[in-house]
Protein backbone atom coordinates (compact mmCIF):
# COMPACT_ATOMS: atom_id res chain seq x y z
CA UNK A 1 0.00 0.00 0.00
CA UNK A 2 1.28 3.44 -0.96
CA UNK A 3 1.65 6.26 1.55
CA UNK A 4 -1.36 8.01 0.04
CA UNK A 5 -3.42 4.83 0.35
CA UNK A 6 -2.28 4.33 3.92
CA UNK A 7 -3.19 7.92 4.78
CA UNK A 8 -6.67 7.49 3.27
CA UNK A 9 -7.21 4.32 5.29
CA UNK A 10 -6.25 6.12 8.50
CA UNK A 11 -8.53 9.06 7.65
CA UNK A 12 -11.44 6.73 6.92
CA UNK A 13 -10.90 4.87 10.16
CA UNK A 14 -10.94 8.21 11.96
CA UNK A 15 -14.14 9.23 10.18
CA UNK A 16 -15.80 5.94 11.15
CA UNK A 17 -14.84 6.49 14.79
CA UNK A 18 -16.15 10.07 14.78
CA UNK A 19 -19.41 8.88 13.23
CA UNK A 20 -19.84 6.33 15.98
CA UNK A 21 -19.43 9.07 18.58
CA UNK A 22 -21.83 11.35 16.70
CA UNK A 23 -19.24 13.99 15.80
CA UNK A 24 -19.64 13.48 12.05
CA UNK A 25 -23.02 12.95 10.41
CA UNK A 26 -23.43 9.64 8.62
CA UNK A 27 -25.15 9.66 5.23
CA UNK A 28 -27.97 7.11 5.05
CA UNK A 29 -29.25 6.15 1.61
CA UNK A 30 -32.45 4.14 2.14
CA UNK A 31 -32.74 3.16 -1.50
CA UNK A 32 -29.25 1.67 -1.57
CA UNK A 33 -29.78 0.02 1.83
CA UNK A 34 -32.91 -1.72 0.54
CA UNK A 35 -31.18 -2.96 -2.61
CA UNK A 36 -28.13 -4.13 -0.69
CA UNK A 37 -30.33 -6.03 1.79
CA UNK A 38 -32.04 -7.89 -1.06
CA UNK A 39 -28.67 -8.56 -2.67
CA UNK A 40 -27.27 -9.98 0.58
CA UNK A 41 -30.21 -12.38 0.83
CA UNK A 42 -29.58 -13.48 -2.75
CA UNK A 43 -25.86 -13.92 -2.05
CA UNK A 44 -26.57 -16.01 1.04
CA UNK A 45 -29.14 -18.15 -0.78
CA UNK A 46 -26.81 -18.82 -3.72
CA UNK A 47 -23.99 -19.85 -1.42
CA UNK A 48 -26.35 -22.15 0.50
CA UNK A 49 -27.66 -23.56 -2.80
CA UNK A 50 -24.15 -24.38 -3.95
CA UNK A 51 -23.32 -26.02 -0.63
CA UNK A 52 -26.58 -27.97 -0.43
CA UNK A 53 -26.48 -29.14 -4.04
CA UNK A 54 -22.97 -30.51 -3.48
CA UNK A 55 -24.11 -32.20 -0.27
CA UNK A 56 -27.11 -33.66 -2.13
CA UNK A 57 -24.95 -35.08 -4.92
CA UNK A 58 -22.35 -36.41 -2.51
CA UNK A 59 -25.18 -38.10 -0.58
CA UNK A 60 -26.53 -39.63 -3.80
CA UNK A 61 -23.11 -41.03 -4.64
CA UNK A 62 -22.68 -42.30 -1.09
CA UNK A 63 -26.13 -43.89 -1.22
CA UNK A 64 -25.46 -45.79 -4.44
CA UNK A 65 -22.08 -46.94 -3.12
CA UNK A 66 -23.60 -48.04 0.20
CA UNK A 67 -26.42 -49.78 -1.68
CA UNK A 68 -23.84 -51.77 -3.63
CA UNK A 69 -22.11 -52.83 -0.43
CA UNK A 70 -25.43 -53.85 1.13
CA UNK A 71 -26.25 -55.88 -1.98
CA UNK A 72 -22.86 -57.58 -1.85
CA UNK A 73 -23.41 -58.59 1.77
CA UNK A 74 -26.94 -59.87 1.08
CA UNK A 75 -25.71 -61.86 -1.91
CA UNK A 76 -23.08 -63.44 0.34
CA UNK A 77 -25.66 -64.26 3.04
CA UNK A 78 -28.10 -65.95 0.69
CA UNK A 79 -25.43 -67.61 -1.43
CA UNK A 80 -23.78 -69.15 1.62
CA UNK A 81 -27.09 -70.62 2.76
CA UNK A 82 -28.29 -72.16 -0.50
CA UNK A 83 -27.06 -71.00 -3.89
CA UNK A 84 -30.05 -72.54 -5.69
CA UNK A 85 -32.70 -70.96 -3.48
CA UNK A 86 -35.06 -68.18 -4.54
CA UNK A 87 -33.39 -65.98 -1.94
CA UNK A 88 -29.94 -66.57 -3.42
CA UNK A 89 -31.20 -65.74 -6.92
CA UNK A 90 -32.93 -62.63 -5.55
CA UNK A 91 -29.73 -61.58 -3.78
CA UNK A 92 -27.72 -62.03 -6.98
CA UNK A 93 -30.30 -60.13 -9.04
CA UNK A 94 -30.38 -57.33 -6.49
CA UNK A 95 -26.59 -57.07 -6.52
CA UNK A 96 -26.51 -56.92 -10.31
CA UNK A 97 -29.29 -54.29 -10.37
CA UNK A 98 -27.71 -51.92 -7.88
CA UNK A 99 -24.31 -52.28 -9.55
CA UNK A 100 -25.93 -51.28 -12.84
CA UNK A 101 -27.66 -48.40 -11.10
CA UNK A 102 -24.38 -47.22 -9.58
CA UNK A 103 -22.67 -47.44 -12.99
CA UNK A 104 -25.54 -45.52 -14.63
CA UNK A 105 -25.29 -42.83 -11.98
CA UNK A 106 -21.58 -42.36 -12.57
CA UNK A 107 -21.71 -42.68 -16.36
CA UNK A 108 -24.89 -40.77 -17.25
CA UNK A 109 -25.62 -38.40 -14.37
CA UNK A 110 -22.39 -37.27 -12.75
CA UNK A 111 -21.07 -35.23 -15.72
CA UNK A 112 -24.46 -33.61 -16.51
CA UNK A 113 -24.80 -32.62 -12.87
CA UNK A 114 -21.44 -30.88 -12.90
CA UNK A 115 -22.02 -29.08 -16.22
CA UNK A 116 -25.66 -28.02 -15.70
CA UNK A 117 -25.85 -27.47 -11.94
CA UNK A 118 -22.54 -27.40 -10.11
CA UNK A 119 -20.60 -25.23 -12.57
CA UNK A 120 -23.40 -22.64 -13.12
CA UNK A 121 -23.74 -22.27 -9.36
CA UNK A 122 -20.00 -21.85 -9.05
CA UNK A 123 -19.95 -19.19 -11.76
CA UNK A 124 -22.78 -17.26 -10.12
CA UNK A 125 -21.08 -17.33 -6.74
CA UNK A 126 -17.84 -16.17 -8.35
CA UNK A 127 -19.51 -12.84 -9.16
CA UNK A 128 -20.23 -11.99 -5.53
CA UNK A 129 -16.64 -11.06 -4.56
CA UNK A 130 -16.56 -8.70 -7.57
CA UNK A 131 -19.86 -7.08 -6.61
CA UNK A 132 -18.73 -6.86 -3.00
CA UNK A 133 -15.60 -4.99 -4.09
CA UNK A 134 -17.83 -2.36 -5.73
CA UNK A 135 -19.90 -2.09 -2.56
CA UNK A 136 -16.77 -1.73 -0.43
CA UNK A 137 -15.44 0.94 -2.76
CA UNK A 138 -18.77 2.76 -2.57
CA UNK A 139 -18.67 2.63 1.25
CA UNK A 140 -15.16 4.07 1.28
CA UNK A 141 -16.17 6.91 -1.02
CA UNK A 142 -19.12 7.60 1.26
CA UNK A 143 -16.76 7.99 4.21
CA UNK A 144 -14.66 10.40 2.13
CA UNK A 145 -17.76 12.41 1.27
CA UNK A 146 -19.04 12.52 4.85
CA UNK A 147 -15.62 13.66 6.03
CA UNK A 148 -15.33 16.38 3.33
CA UNK A 149 -18.86 17.59 4.03
CA UNK A 150 -18.10 17.82 7.75
CA UNK A 151 -14.97 19.90 7.10
CA UNK A 152 -16.92 22.20 4.78
CA UNK A 153 -19.65 22.77 7.33
CA UNK A 154 -17.14 23.60 10.03
CA UNK A 155 -15.52 26.22 7.80
CA UNK A 156 -18.93 27.68 6.94
CA UNK A 157 -19.96 27.82 10.60
CA UNK A 158 -16.56 29.13 11.70
CA UNK A 159 -14.74 30.82 8.79
CA UNK A 160 -10.96 30.59 8.65
CA UNK A 161 -8.64 33.53 8.34
CA UNK A 162 -7.14 31.73 5.35
CA UNK A 163 -9.44 32.67 2.43
CA UNK A 164 -8.30 29.65 0.37
CA UNK A 165 -9.56 27.04 2.83
CA UNK A 166 -13.28 27.40 2.12
CA UNK A 167 -13.03 27.14 -1.72
CA UNK A 168 -10.67 24.18 -1.33
CA UNK A 169 -13.05 22.47 1.11
CA UNK A 170 -15.95 23.13 -1.25
CA UNK A 171 -14.04 21.57 -4.13
CA UNK A 172 -13.14 18.50 -2.05
CA UNK A 173 -16.77 18.17 -0.99
CA UNK A 174 -18.05 18.41 -4.57
CA UNK A 175 -15.50 15.98 -5.95
CA UNK A 176 -16.05 13.39 -3.23
CA UNK A 177 -19.83 13.69 -3.63
CA UNK A 178 -19.57 13.26 -7.38
CA UNK A 179 -17.44 10.12 -6.99
CA UNK A 180 -19.76 8.68 -4.35
CA UNK A 181 -22.91 9.45 -6.37
CA UNK A 182 -21.41 7.76 -9.42
CA UNK A 183 -20.74 4.49 -7.57
CA UNK A 184 -23.93 4.67 -5.52
CA UNK A 185 -26.19 5.27 -8.53
CA UNK A 186 -24.49 2.45 -10.44
CA UNK A 187 -25.15 -0.03 -7.64
CA UNK A 188 -28.73 1.11 -7.12
CA UNK A 189 -29.36 0.63 -10.84
CA UNK A 190 -27.52 -2.67 -11.35
CA UNK A 191 -28.14 -4.64 -8.15
CA UNK A 192 -31.85 -5.08 -9.02
CA UNK A 193 -30.84 -6.12 -12.55
CA UNK A 194 -28.56 -8.80 -11.13
CA UNK A 195 -31.38 -10.15 -8.97
CA UNK A 196 -33.83 -10.09 -11.88
CA UNK A 197 -31.47 -12.29 -13.90
CA UNK A 198 -31.39 -15.04 -11.28
CA UNK A 199 -34.57 -16.78 -12.47
CA UNK A 200 -33.68 -17.08 -16.18
CA UNK A 201 -30.12 -18.00 -15.18
CA UNK A 202 -31.18 -20.83 -12.87
CA UNK A 203 -34.10 -22.09 -15.01
CA UNK A 204 -31.94 -24.56 -17.01
CA UNK A 205 -30.25 -25.83 -13.83
CA UNK A 206 -33.61 -26.34 -12.11
CA UNK A 207 -34.96 -28.26 -15.10
CA UNK A 208 -31.78 -30.35 -15.28
CA UNK A 209 -32.05 -31.22 -11.59
CA UNK A 210 -35.64 -32.43 -12.02
CA UNK A 211 -34.75 -34.44 -15.12
CA UNK A 212 -31.80 -36.11 -13.38
CA UNK A 213 -33.84 -36.95 -10.31
CA UNK A 214 -36.59 -38.39 -12.50
CA UNK A 215 -34.09 -40.43 -14.53
CA UNK A 216 -32.47 -41.83 -11.40
CA UNK A 217 -35.88 -42.78 -9.97
CA UNK A 218 -36.98 -44.36 -13.27
CA UNK A 219 -33.73 -46.30 -13.61
CA UNK A 220 -34.02 -47.49 -10.03
CA UNK A 221 -37.61 -48.62 -10.48
CA UNK A 222 -36.86 -50.36 -13.76
CA UNK A 223 -33.85 -52.25 -12.46
CA UNK A 224 -35.19 -53.12 -9.01
CA UNK A 225 -38.66 -54.13 -10.19
CA UNK A 226 -37.01 -57.07 -11.94
CA UNK A 227 -35.88 -58.40 -8.57
CA UNK A 228 -39.48 -58.68 -7.34
CA UNK A 229 -40.20 -61.71 -9.52
CA UNK A 230 -38.05 -63.80 -7.19
CA UNK A 231 -40.48 -63.18 -4.34
CA UNK A 232 -43.84 -64.85 -3.92
CA UNK A 233 -46.87 -62.89 -5.14
CA UNK A 234 -48.38 -62.79 -1.67
CA UNK A 235 -45.34 -61.14 -0.03
CA UNK A 236 -46.60 -57.59 -0.63
CA UNK A 237 -50.05 -58.43 0.69
CA UNK A 238 -48.57 -60.18 3.72
CA UNK A 239 -46.45 -57.11 4.45
CA UNK A 240 -49.47 -54.80 4.20
CA UNK A 241 -51.41 -57.08 6.54
CA UNK A 242 -48.59 -57.08 9.08
CA UNK A 243 -47.92 -60.80 8.69
CA UNK A 244 -44.29 -60.31 7.74
CA UNK A 245 -43.74 -58.38 10.97
CA UNK A 246 -45.14 -61.34 12.88
CA UNK A 247 -42.90 -63.69 10.92
CA UNK A 248 -39.80 -61.62 11.75
CA UNK A 249 -40.83 -61.44 15.39
CA UNK A 250 -41.20 -65.23 15.45
CA UNK A 251 -37.67 -65.68 14.12
CA UNK A 252 -36.34 -63.18 16.66
CA UNK A 253 -38.00 -65.22 19.39
CA UNK A 254 -36.25 -68.36 18.17
CA UNK A 255 -32.95 -66.45 18.31
CA UNK A 256 -33.64 -65.31 21.85
CA UNK A 257 -34.12 -68.92 22.91
CA UNK A 258 -30.62 -69.81 21.81
CA UNK A 259 -28.19 -70.06 24.71
CA UNK A 260 -25.59 -67.82 23.04
CA UNK A 261 -28.27 -65.12 22.71
CA UNK A 262 -29.18 -65.22 26.36
CA UNK A 263 -31.73 -68.02 26.30
CA UNK A 264 -32.04 -70.46 29.20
Amino acid sequence: MSWAGFKKSVNRAGTTLLQKTGQIERTVDREFADEEAKYRIFEKECQALQKDSKAYWDAMKAMTAAQSRIAETLETFYGAADRSSEGAMAGHAYKRSVDDLDATFTRELDLPFRTTISEPLGKMNAYFPVVNEHITKRDKKLLDYDSARSRLRKLIDKPSEDPTKLPRAQQENDESKEMFDLLNDQLIAELPQLLDLRVPYFDPSFEAMIRMQAKFAEEGYEKLSGVQRYFADNVRDDYAAGQLDAQVEGILQEMRELSICGGN
